[in-house]
């Protein structure tokens, strides 16, 4: 059995995940059972990625998330949190370039993973920095060698450099995302599961069955 890590784009995830149901009435470790039966991998962990709200500026939407974070971690997913920043094109370079200078990745692999980190449109941007942070891990744990396959939850068309690196890379990928807002170059490209309305009842938390 293909050993395999999930990595859910967790603010992707629930903005189109809502149109077709709640997003908190689905259980993240049952879909994760559902990919590996289904796809017939060993899911070795799940991250869960996405930015944190500032306690400043709404106290009680920072609380409701530490404690769903509380829930997600109890379940033994590992979470990864960023802030949410306003920064220039050079200045996001700037940070996405010292990445890849602290990854210390070899001569073969560093020119494949500028290419698709540094390119970007010239203008001001919000940067979370949370698809960097999916597709740098994503990426190491290939180069690593700790998985065979990459699961990304997510149906954003920004990760496919991060991909197409891993597939030069000799190891497999998969994504998988609702319908609504699931990139058609993803889909077309590499490796993909259509998470249907009938597929998440079956992942529902017991309490909403």
């Amino acid at each position: 059995m293909k050993k395999a890590i999930i990595f859910v784009d967790a603010n992707n995830w629930y903005h189109n995940l809502k149109y077709l149901l709640k997003p908190s009435t689905i259980d993240i470790k049952k879909l994760s059972e559902f990919i590996s039966e289904e796809k017939d991998l060993n899911i070795l962990g799940i991250r869960w990625y996405t930015s944190m709200p500032d306690i400043k500026d709404n106290p009680l939407i920072y609380k409701n998330q530490r404690a769903f974070f509380g829930h997600l971690e109890k379940k033994g997913v590992k979470i990864i949190t960023r802030k949410l920043q306003k920064l220039s094109t050079k200045e996001i370079k700037k940070k996405r370039q010292q990445f890849i200078e602290d990854w210390d990745l070899c001569e073969v692999c560093k020119p494949f993973v500028e290419a698709s980190f540094l390119e970007m449109s010239d203008n001001f941007q919000k940067e979370k920095g949370i698809d960097v942070w999916i597709a740098i891990d994503m990426v190491k744990e290939a180069i690593e060698n700790n998985l065979d396959v990459v699961v990304l939850i997510s149906g954003d068309a920004d990760f496919v450099p991060a991909f197409n690196l891993i597939k030069q890379i000799g190891k497999e990928v998969l994504s998988c995302a609702v319908s609504r807002g699931y990139s058609n170059e993803l889909r077309q490209k590499f490796p993909f599961l259509i998470l249907t309305k009938e597929i998440l009842n079956k992942c529902l938390k017991e309490y909403e069955k």
